[in-house]
């Protein structure tokens, strides 16, 4: 399998994007999370994975979505994302989680990442505005990789999206990407009204047959103004989910991403972990894009002149709620205890830092139900290269055990 991944990269795609994936995202990305384990044993957290949602506009009217995607746009523009990428750097950082809104919408989208080419950025997107000649771009640069999103058939992505004839205009984003050797992504949020459609092995060989090079199927979280619980996994859903990404890494040459399990099958969440935390479009920093409480900002003000790292290193809300949820679960604090995270909240007075202003009453809305953490169910990895690489980059870290 490994060997015919191999010949798909060589073959499929760019050998100077492969380059610059290999270099930038494998060796300084690696040497990024080693500094944060060690940051760790000094009891530091800055992530060596930040998440920047650079806009907050959307074309489509996704379930569930929980950013403001109706209300003005706002964007963070390019001298503060300079600053913030400038800052991240000199702590390690390499690697950028691109998202929104939708990111293409942003007018300066390519040129800013365009600054960095000792970087390397993840776009999440819809795919709708990635043309030909934004792929092309894409491919000049080099060190940007989209990961679009696809939420089913033709009728379930209507549905899902909110809006008519999604899924040809995604799957042409899709095409003008593999078409100028593009290293592609495709994600997936799986729920009860896509999973048999994607969630199977024939759907994995129909994105090999494409040319997309890795996939990621996440799990829909009930967040936002309208949650829509009634789309969530159910337990054996998510297990289900668990074990066709095992399996499928075993036997496909495909490069498939989780985020919340390690090599042994124990859950994880990134936040808790440090390992990521989120930047929302008006430059506040949360721990995570469905946690969208905050104390601290990118941005410099004439009551806070701290630097980025000094921002991540000294927050108590942070820290307070990294803790809190370690002790409380090793799955989503989020969706078993919203109790415990509201408390959390209402300890550091931390603001609401959505448009809408109604985050708290919808957290206080929460109804628990079970997340990632199913103990004495954990499926380890069948492939020893992904064990073998999650049990040195992407563990706990340690943070459970304290």
């Amino acid at each position: 399998m490994m060997l015919k991944m191999a010949k798909r990269m060589l073959f499929e795609a760019d050998k100077r994007l492969l380059w610059k994936l290999a270099w930038n995202m494998g060796v300084k990305g690696g040497l990024s999370v080693l500094r944060h384990k060690s940051r760790l044993k000094r009891g530091q957290v800055f992530p060596p994975f930040l998440y920047v949602s650079i806009i907050n506009s959307c074309n489509l009217r996704c379930q569930g979505c929980w950013v403001d995607v109706a209300h003005k746009q706002h964007t963070i523009d390019p001298p503060a994302f300079r600053k913030l990428v400038r800052e991240a750097k000199q702590m390690g950082n390499i690697f950028f989680g691109i998202v929104g809104g939708e990111p293409f919408m942003h007018p300066h989208l390519l040129d800013m990442l365009a600054e960095f080419p000792e970087c390397y950025f993840q776009i999440f997107t819809n795919g709708h505005f990635i043309t030909d000649e934004r792929a092309k771009r894409m491919r000049e640069l080099g060190n940007v990789t989209p990961l679009i999103s696809v939420e089913g058939s033709e009728i379930i992505s209507d549905e899902r999206r909110g809006r008519a004839g999604v899924l040809s205009k995604t799957l042409q984003g899709v095409q003008n990407c593999v078409r100028n050797k593009v290293f592609t992504g495709v994600c997936t949020s799986l729920c009860r009204t896509n999973i048999d459609d994607l969630l199977t092995e024939k759907w994995v060989d129909r994105l090999i047959e494409m040319g997309v090079m890795y996939t990621w199927f996440h799990v829909y979280r009930p967040m936002g103004p309208n949650p829509n619980p009634e789309l969530c996994l159910t337990p054996e859903q998510a297990r289900r989910a668990r074990e066709f990404v095992v399996e499928m890494r075993a036997k496909k040459p495909i490069v498939i991403v989780d985020a919340y399990y390690d090599g042994e099958g124990n859950a994880l969440c990134p936040a808790v972990t440090g390992i990521s935390h989120h930047i929302n479009p008006w430059g506040d920093i949360e721990p995570c894009p469905i946690v969208q409480f905050s104390k601290e900002s990118i941005h410099s003000t004439k009551g806070d002149g701290r630097t980025l790292r000094e921002k991540f290193l000294t927050s108590a809300y942070l820290k307070d709620f990294r803790e809190t949820a370690a002790e409380a679960t090793r799955g989503c604090i989020v969706l078993e205890r919203p109790d415990l995270l509201k408390a959390v909240v209402e300890r550091h007075a931390a603001k609401d830092v959505t448009a809408r202003r109604t985050a708290l009453a919808e957290l206080s809305a929460l109804t628990p139900r079970g997340s990632q953490h199913n103990p004495g169910n954990e499926v380890p990895e069948k492939n020893p290269l992904y064990r073998f690489a999650k049990r040195i980059f992407f563990s706990d870290f340690g943070v459970y055990r304290k």
